[in-house]
C-alpha cells in the first residue's frame, strides 16, 4: 500500500551508506517530486521507512543481513508477531549472559525497526503499532527471565516453598506496557514479586528464597537496562514497587499484600489498574491468586468517591508539572494531552470500578466505550477522546521512533516537523473491524498545529468537567508542590526543580535532597496510621516552604526534621502544628537559634504547647514565683503517685527552660537575668524533691523525734554557679 508523496515536503535527508546498496531517497519540494519519485518506485517504501527514522536507518547499517532479507520479504502486517517462538529459537544457542544481552538487542531493534517501516509507510493502525511493541516487550522480559531463572537454578539450586513447590519469579508490568499500549521508546515499569518463603533445594548451599529472587531480579535488570556496544532493550523503572527505591527490589505474595492492605496509596491504586502478569496464565494458580489479592486494592466494592481529593491533587501536580518544566510543547503531560486522557478513564475506573465490573480493563481503548454505556460521558465526547488520543499516540510514536529516544516533545527542527506532517496527513485506526484512514488537510506545521489545538481543546473540556476548573490560590499551589514531593517518590530532579524557586543555593541541592530522601523513606515504612499521614502530608508542605525560605536553611532542616520524626506516631501533637498556625514561625526562629531547644522539643514533644502563643513565650515567671507555680503544677498529682510526680517535674522544668531559653534568644531577658531564673528553678525543682523525699522517707521510717509535726532539719547546699546565683 503506497502513499502519494506529491504533498511530503521532506528535505535534506541523506543517503543509507556502508550497506549492500544505496538509495538516493532525498523526497524534494513539490516542484522536483515528479522525477524523483520515479527512480524510486521501487525502493519507495524503504526510502520512506529511512527518511521517517534515524534508528531504522541505524539498524540496516548494523545488521545488514536484515536489509538483504527485507529486499526479499519486505516487513508486513502478517509477519509481525509470534514473538516469543521466534526468540525461543535464538536463545537456544545462548550460553552466558554476554551472549544472551546481545541477541535480546538485536532482535529487540530489528522488531521495531519492522513495526517502524509499517508505521511509517501507514501500512498498520495506530493500535497496531503499540500492541505489537507492547507484545514485544513482554515477550523479551519473559525471555530473558527464563533463561536466567535457569541459570541461576544451577548455581543456587531451585527456590522451594515449605510443601517442596517451585516458585517462580511473576513480574507485573505497569503502565502502558500492562494496558498493551507501550510507546515506541518507553520506559517499562515492573513489580517482581514470588509466591512464598523457603529456600533453594540442589545448589551448594540452601539460600532463602528472598536471595534468590533478588539476585535474579537484578540479573535481569542488568540484561535489559545495561547499555552495551548493541544499545540496551528497555529501560527498567522499578520505583512502582512497595516503599519505591527503600523497598526490597522482590516481594513474596504475603508482603505484598501486607503492604497494599495496610500502607497503599491512592496513587498505587490508580497505576495498579494497568497491572498485568506478564505471560499472564490462569490455568496457573499462583497467577490466580495474585490476581485476586490485588483486585480489592485497585477496586471497592462501592462507588468510591473518596478518591476524588487524591485525584484533584494528582491534576494539580500536572498542570505544575508542565509549568515548572516549561512543558508546554509536551503532547503527553501538556493540557489536553496523552495523560489527561489516561486520567480521565482511570478516574471513573478507581471510583466505580469496583462496582461496574466492565471498566475493569487494563486498556483504555477498551474502557472508552463503556464511558458511554454507562452514560457517564456521553457519545461525542468519547468519540472525541478516542480519536485525540489516537492522534497523540500516532505523534508520540514518530517522535520516538525517529532516534529511539523517549519524549514527547514536539519538535523545533525542521526536517522532523515535516516528518510528524506526513506521519498525521493520513494514518490508520481500527473501527467496526476493520482499518480505516484518518485525513487532514495538512500541508504546513501551522496546519498541524492546528489539528493538535482542537483536540487538546477537546481533551481539556471532558478533563474540567470531571475534576473542575478551580484553580488554587497561588500559596496553597505553591505548598502543593512540596506535597507532590512528599506524596509521591522524590526524586533529585524534582526537588531541584522545586528548590529553584527558593534562595537556596545550587550546591545544597544534594544535601537536601538526601536528607529529605532518607527521611520520607523512613516514614513511608512506619506505621503512621491513615489521619497521621493525611495531617503529614498537609503539614510538611508548609514545614519545607517555611524552612527554605531561611537564609540558615541548612541548619533548619535536620533540626525540623528530628523534631518532626519522634511525632509521626504522635498524630495529636502533628495536629497541633498543622492547626496551630502561630507555633510554626516560633519553632523555625528557636531552633534556628538553639540546638539544644531544638533537641529538647524533639525529646519532649510537649513543649510544643508552649508556643501556642507568643506571650506564653515572653511572660517568663518572676523569680519569687516558681516555688508557688510548682507547687500548683504538682497539686493535681496524687501524692502517693511517685512516678507521674517525677514525670510532672521534668515536665515543668523542660517548660520553663523552654521559656526561658526563648526569653534570652527574643531578647526579652538581659544575659544576667537569664542565670538568675535558671538558678531560681533550680532552686525551686529541688525543694519539691527535697520536700517529696522527706515524705517518702518519714512515711517508711517515721520522723525524727526532736522534730514537731511538719518541721525539716536537712538542707541541700548548692555549689559552684547554682550557689553563685
Amino acid at each position: 500500500m503506497l502513499y502519494d508523496l506529491t504533498k511530503c515536503t521532506l528535505t535534506k535527508v541523506n543517503f543509507i551508506t556502508g550497506l549492500n546498496m544505496s538509495i538516493p531517497f532525498d523526497v524534494l519540494s513539490e516542484k522536483n517530486n515528479e522525477g524523483n519519485l520515479q527512480n524510486l518506485s521501487q525502493n519507495q517504501p524503504l526510502a520512506i521507512a529511512v527518511a521517517m527514522s534515524s534508528f531504522l536507518k541505524r539498524t540496516l547499517q548494523t545488521q545488514p543481513e536484515l536489509l538483504a532479507h527485507w529486499q526479499v520479504s519486505p516487513p508486513s502486517i502478517e509477519q509481525c508477531g509470534n514473538y516469543a517462538t521466534k526468540l525461543a529459537e535464538r536463545l537456544q544457542a545462548v550460553e552466558n549472559e554476554e551472549h544472551l544481552a546481545k541477541v535480546l538487542r538485536h532482535f529487540r531493534h530489528q522488531e521495531m525497526a519492522a513495526l517502524s517501516y509499517l508505521q511509517s509507510n501507514k501500512l498498520a493502525t495506530v493500535e497496531f503499532i503499540f500492541q505489537h511493541l507492547s507484545d514485544l516487550a513482554e515477550s523479551l522480559i519473559l525471555a530473558a527471565r527464563d533463561w536466567l531463572y535457569q541459570r541461576c537454578c544451577e548455581e543456587y539450586g531451585t527456590p522451594m516453598n515449605m510443601l517442596g513447590e517451585a516458585q517462580e519469579l511473576l513480574i507485573l508490568g505497569m503502565g502502558k506496557l500492562g494496558g498493551r499500549e507501550l510507546n515506541f521508546s518507553s520506559d517499562i515499569d515492573l513489580i517482581f514479586v514470588y509466591p512464598d518463603a523457603g529456600e533453594t533445594v540442589g545448589g551448594r548451599k540452601p539460600i532463602e528464597n528472598s536471595k534468590f529472587f533478588t539476585r535474579l531480579g537484578q540479573r535481569l535488570i542488568r540484561a535489559l537496562d545495561e547499555i552495551t556496544v548493541d544499545g540496551f532493550v528497555y529501560r527498567t523503572d522499578m520505583r512502582l514497587r512497595p516503599f519505591g527505591d527503600s523497598g526490597a527490589l522482590v516481594l513474596s505474595f504475603a508482603a505484598m499484600e501486607d503492604y497494599y492492605q495496610e500502607q497503599g496509596r491512592d496513587w498505587e491504586r490508580y497505576a495498579m489498574i494497568k497491572a498485568k502478569i506478564l505471560g499472564e496464565d490462569l490455568t496457573n494458580l499462583n497467577h490466580r491468586y495474585l490476581k485476586q489479592m490485588l483486585r480489592p486494592f485497585v477496586y471497592r466494592r462501592y462507588l468510591d468517591f473518596s478518591a476524588i481529593q487524591s485525584l484533584r491533587e494528582m491534576k494539580l501536580k500536572i498542570s505544575r508539572e508542565v509549568v515548572r518544566r516549561h512543558l508546554t510543547d509536551n503532547i503527553k503531560l501538556g493540557a489536553g494531552g496523552i495523560r489527561e486522557v489516561e486520567f480521565i478513564v482511570q478516574t471513573f475506573q478507581m471510583i466505580r470500578g469496583g462496582r461496574d465490573k466492565i471498566l475493569q480493563e487494563r486498556s483504555l481503548l477498551s474502557v472508552l466505550p463503556q464511558l458511554a454505556q454507562l452514560h457517564l460521558l456521553t457519545n461525542v465526547q468519547v468519540d472525541q477522546l478516542r480519536q485525540a488520543y489516537l492522534f497523540l499516540r500516532q505523534v508520540e510514536n514518530i517522535l520516538q521512533a525517529i532516534d529511539d529516544k523517549q519524549t514527547q516533545t514536539l519538535p523545533s527542527d525542521e526536517e522532523d516537523r515535516q516528518r510528524i506532517i506526513f506521519a498525521t496527513q493520513s494514518y490508520l485506526i481500527e473501527g467496526n473491524g476493520e482499518s480505516q484512514v484518518v485525513q487532514y488537510e495538512m500541508n504546513t506545521w501551522q496546519d498541524f498545529l492546528e489539528v493538535l489545538s482542537q483536540h487538546q481543546r477537546n481533551v481539556r473540556a471532558v478533563f474540567n468537567e470531571l475534576i473542575g476548573e478551580e484553580e488554587a490560590d497561588e500559596e496553597n499551589e505553591k505548598l502543593s508542590v512540596w506535597k507532590d514531593i512528599l506524596h509521591y517518590e522524590i526524586t533529585q530532579e524534582e526537588l531541584n526543580l522545586v528548590l529553584q524557586d527558593y534562595p537556596v543555593a545550587e550546591q545544597d541541592y544534594p544535601e537536601i535532597f538526601q536528607r529529605l530522601s532518607s527521611t520520607f523513606q523512613d516514614w513511608v515504612k512506619r506505621a503512621i496510621g491513615v489521619r497521621g499521614r493525611e495531617v503529614l502530608r498537609s503539614l510538611m508542605p508548609k514545614v519545607l516552604d517555611t524552612v527554605c525560605l531561611q537564609p540558615n536553611y541548612l541548619v533548619l532542616l535536620p533540626r525540623l526534621l528530628n523534631i518532626v520524626d519522634k511525632i509521626t506516631t504522635r498524630t495529636t501533637y502533628l495536629e497541633l502544628l498543622l492547626e496551630k498556625e502561630q507555633i510554626l514561625p516560633q519553632l523555625v526562629h528557636l531552633c534556628g537559634q538553639s540546638i539544644m531547644i531544638a533537641e529538647q522539643i524533639a525529646r519532649y514533644p510537649m513543649l510544643l504547647d508552649e508556643l501556642i502563643s507568643n506571650k506564653g513565650l515572653t511572660q517568663v515567671l518572676e523569680l519569687n514565683e516558681y516555688q508557688k507555680a510548682l507547687q500548683e503544677y504538682l497539686i493535681r498529682i496524687p501524692e502517693e503517685d511517685e512516678e507521674a510526680l517525677i514525670d510532672s517535674l521534668r515536665q515543668f522544668k523542660q517548660s520553663q527552660i523552654l521559656r526561658i531559653a526563648s526569653a534570652d534568644i527574643l531578647d526579652v531577658l538581659p544575659v544576667m537575668k537569664i542565670s538568675d531564673h535558671l538558678t531560681y528553678l533550680a532552686e525551686a525543682i529541688i525543694t519539691a524533691v527535697v520536700n517529696m523525699a522527706w515524705k517518702s522517707v518519714g512515711q517508711r521510717f517515721g520522723y525524727p523525734e526532736h522534730l514537731a509535726e511538719g518541721e525539716q532539719d536537712f538542707a541541700v547546699i548548692g555549689y559552684g554557679k547554682l550557689g553563685g546565683n
